[in-house]
Formats: structure tokens, C-alpha cells, sequence
């Protein structure tokens, strides 16, 4: 999945998982009662933070990854029809 917008600093691109359509236990689940989901698939990432001694340190996630993030982290974009979340490499919790 290649996208024309480059992150800058330590941000990264997600795309978001689908929702889940349905429980465990196979009731599905209404559109209204969906919850966000919290794991993705990065997408872009940028070149990385500067330290305060002026270092660049290089991101610790890559291209492909599958993460964990917070509810409520990034801001939600839409380029070329599809949806993607921009945030810091500090609102990822875990890499899958």
C-alpha cells in the first residue's frame, strides 16, 4: 500500500483495521454500537526525532508493521478515498 503524503518528524501514517462485524460469540454488532479500532498497519513513517543534543534518532517502527494504539490517539485523515490516522510514534503502545 504505497500513499502520496510523507510524515515528518516521528509521525507515522496507520491504516486502521476494519471494525469488527461481529462477537466471539457471532452476534453482530450494529454500526452504532462499533467501537474504534485499536490496532493498524503503518503505512509511512517519517525520518525520525532530534534529540535536545541534536542526534536524529531513527524511528523504531517500519513499513508494514501491525500496532497497537491508543483509543483516542492520532488524527483521522482521509487521502485518495481512504481513511488513515496521522500520529507520534510516542501514541503507539506496541508492535504485533
Amino acid at each position: 500500500m504505497s500513499i502520496s503524503i510523507k510524515p515528518l518528524a516521528d509521525r507515522v501514517i496507520v491504516a486502521p483495521a476494519a471494525a469488527e462485524e461481529k462477537t466471539k460469540s457471532g452476534i453482530i454488532i450494529p454500526d452504532t454500537a462499533k467501537e474504534k479500532p485499536q490496532r493498524g498497519e503503518i503505512v509511512a513513517v517519517g525520518e525520525g526525532k532530534v534529540s535536545e543534543q541534536g542526534a536524529l534518532m531513527k524511528p523504531q517502527v517500519a513499513v508494514g508493521d501491525q500496532v497497537l494504539y491508543g483509543k483516542y490517539a492520532g488524527t483521522e485523515i482521509s487521502i485518495d478515498g481512504n481513511d488513515y490516522l496521522i500520529m507520534r510514534e510516542s501514541d503507539i503502545l506496541a508492535i504485533l
